[in-house]
């Protein structure tokens, strides 16, 4: 039927209505049809089978028995989707069928569906806890996960204080510092221990983005996503506890090595104390003889004092070298260290025919840094270069003793530098590579943990250990440190900008 046909009981179809729409009688035969309607079918097809819902015979029949209208019944026709109305008129038992491109609103619909259920999925079931929060802190919701992380539900904390919940040690002056850089750049991490509400100690890792009102910039809500770090923490102090065992392990490992140069750092001021006591002691017999010695008995009492000090004062230096606790970290004076250091290696240097010289700065450079473990260091370093002058006086048969030359500076990037140059053979620069990894050695008896460990000490400093061929064809052993508590030293020795 043409649209300009006249059906009793409905109105004349209008030809230039965008809606489909067919007026059909109780069986469904079409009385008449709108253009918008005749473009759906099918070419070369005068039915509407294909255009309307599957069940639309049924949906008349509904329409007409219950007296009421149909609405929002979908059909598919390719990618377009239609929602039909069925109309009726029960005077003339005809339909109306009425029917608008849902497409848009349909797929719209159905994406949000799509993404409201991945919405929940994640949220309820990530072990990460998500929250949104007022400008001031207070929670707004939350994922289920707070009851795992935190011991609350969502419900629970919604109008809370972040005050009241992440109870710990300077959680305050934390978050007024995340807040601060919210406003300033719209992101914020912050790594903080908290209170369970078992009393569990745990610790959280919480990334915040703010979100800002379009006009003003000001920040309006902060969406927080909140990680249990806890195994982590526990892990990584573990790890530290045995770096510490195993630096402590290298340190009793370094004293047995070196117990012909303690033994000759004790005897001499052992030595020194015997033969003064001897020589009062044969002055006080002689007293009645000659009484005038009495003042060398005297003085031979205070060297006998000073020379107990001084053995007194290596075996403090050994005992705080050997102690097992935590980093200490403090500034240090490097030239003293060095000084006591060479001090510890000069027996085991003389007895290879080594000689160790200083060339340290004038004003003494300070870094910060736990003076037993940079001790640790340097020994470890010295005692390379002692070994590497060893092989090498093997392999030229030289008979002019070999030198090292430990030397402090400050370069022109304020930087100071521990600088240990030996005369060894030298190593090329796979061997410079290969030097600091673990267990790689080049000693038929050597561990290949020494530099390992030398390096990673010297960057739980802040600083780095390298090494650069020297113009004595043995190896530069560099420390850098790069801040320092001193002004650029006032003699720098030889470039060692290396």
């Amino acid at each position: 039927m043409s649209s300009s046909a006249t059906q009793k009981g409905f109105v004349q179809l209008l030809s230039q209505d965008p809606s489909p729409s067919l007026i059909v009688d109780a069986l469904g035969k079409v009385l008449a049809s709108n253009p918008a309607a005749q473009s759906l079918r099918p070419e070369n097809s005068e039915s509407y089978g294909e255009v309307l819902p599957v069940n639309a015979e049924a949906l008349i029949n509904s329409a007409l028995k219950q007296e009421r209208t149909i609405d929002k019944v979908e059909s598919r026709i390719g990618n377009v989707i239609l929602l039909w109305c069925f109309i009726p008129d029960t005077d003339t038992q005809q339909v109306l069928i009425r029917g608008r491109d849902a497409t848009t609103d349909i797929r719209t619909q159905e994406e949000a569906t799509r993404s409201n259920r991945l919405y929940r999925l994640i949220t309820e079931n990530t072990t990460d806890l998500i929250s949104r929060h007022a400008p001031d802190g207070q929670f707004i919701d939350a994922t289920p996960a707070s009851w795992r992380l935190l011991g609350y539900w969502p419900e629970e904390l919604r109008g809370q204080r972040l005050q009241d919940i992440f109870t710990g040690q300077q959680t305050d002056a934390l978050f007024a510092e995340t807040r601060q850089k919210l406003r300033d750049d719209g992101y914020a991490t912050m790594t903080l221990e908290i209170t369970h509400k078992n009393g569990a100690r745990r610790w959280l890792e919480i990334a915040s983005r703010a979100i800002r009102e379009t006009y003003t910039g000001a920040v309006v809500e902060v969406i927080s996503v909140s990680r249990d770090i806890t195994a982590r923490i526990e892990s990584e102090e573990q790890n530290r506890l045995l770096a510490d065992e195993l630096a402590h392990t290298a340190r009793l490992a370094t004293l047995g090595e070196l117990a012909s140069s303690i033994a000759h750092e004790m005897n001499q001021p052992l030595a020194s104390i015997v033969n003064f006591a001897s020589a009062s002691q044969r002055f006080l017999k002689n007293r009645e003889q000659h009484p005038e010695q009495l003042s060398k008995v005297d003085d031979g009492l205070q060297k006998i004092i000073h020379h107990a000090n001084r053995a007194s004062e290596v075996i403090k230096r050994l005992r705080a070298f050997l102690r097992k606790g935590k980093k200490s970290m403090g500034p240090v004076a490097l030239n003293t260290v060095i000084s006591e250091v060479t001090r510890l290696c000069q027996w085991e240097a003389d007895k290879h025919g080594v000689k160790i010289s200083k060339q340290l700065a004038n004003e003494a450079p300070v870094v910060t840094a736990d003076p037993i473990l940079l001790e640790q260091v340097l020994i470890n370093l010295i005692r390379n270069g002692i070994e590497a002058n060893v092989d090498a006086s093997r392999i030229r048969h030289g008979t002019e003793p070999s030198k090292i030359l430990v030397s402090t500076l400050i370069n022109n990037q304020n930087e100071t530098l521990i600088v240990v140059t030996d005369e060894g053979p030298g190593l090329d620069e796979e061997g410079v590579r290969q030097m600091f990894q673990p267990f790689y050695t080049s000693k038929p008896k050597g561990l290949g943990l020494g530099l390992s460990m030398s390096r990673s000490i010297i960057e739980g400093f802040g600083g780095f250990l390298d090494a650069s061929p020297a113009e004595t064809g043995g190896l530069s052993l560099i420390c850098r440190f790069p801040n320092t508590h001193s002004t650029n030293a006032t003699h720098n020795p030889e470039p060692l900008d290396a």
